[in-house]
């Protein structure tokens, strides 16, 4: 989304990081852009900003919360998208320039860095590097405050069918990196090991994660 130039506005000194400055900006504008996210029952995952000369290309990715399951549709791409666009024009610190505004949401196999990104992969077959072992997968079977219940898929010959471990508790301290595995076919909620529930308050799970 392309905004033509616009009338010159004063810009408050001290609160428009100078066009030398793409990090800053980009944490004004996150501030600026989070309670509308927010009100649209969206999570702002990522503001980046990039400048090229007085023109600015502000790239957002928002999520669903981790209390949803699914992913960021196409609809709520498009209002969320005009909701932040007229946030923008209405920008009390903005300098009147040209900018491009970029809306996405994150792909399935995006890193799961952050314990809501994990939440949202409650259920999923996920790869995991820890810093004891590395590329291991497994099924998440539960998010806790401090890690994961996982159950790994142990190493088996190739043609076999894959066999499960017992369940393990992976601690978030020791987790390097995860990443969601796609999958053909999806377990059903009813087909989890129901004997693991979330404790109440942990989310279900997200296709958009």
């Amino acid at each position: 989304m392309t905004k033509p130039d616009r009338p010159k506005v004063a810009a408050r000194s001290g609160n428009r990081p100078t066009a030398m400055d793409p990090v800053a900006e980009a944490a004004r504008l996150h501030a600026l852009l989070a309670p509308t996210v927010a009100a649209a029952d969206l999570y702002l995952e990522e503001v980046k900003v990039h400048f090229a000369g007085s023109h600015r290309t502000v790239s957002v990715v928002v999520d669903l919360t981790e209390d949803q399951a699914g992913g960021v549709g196409l609809d709520a791409i498009s209002a969320i998208s005009r909701e932040l666009s007229d946030v923008m024009d209405t920008d009390p610190h903005d300098d009147g320039n040209a900018y491009d505004l970029e809306i996405s949401s994150p792909g399935a196999t995006r890193p799961l860095t952050e314990p809501r990104h994990w939440h949202r992969a409650l259920g999923r077959m996920v790869k995991v590097n820890a810093s004891d072992r590395e590329n291991f997968m497994g099924r998440v079977l539960a998010v806790e405050e401090d890690g994961i219940l996982f159950r790994p898929e142990l190493p088996v010959k190739k043609g076999m069918k894959a066999k499960q471990g017992e369940p393990e508790k992976i601690a978030f301290a020791v987790i390097r990196r995860g990443v969601v595995e796609l999958e053909f076919a999806r377990l059903d909620e009813a087909e989890l090991d129901l004997e693991f529930e979330p404790a109440s308050g942990d989310a279900a799970d997200g296709e958009g994660s």
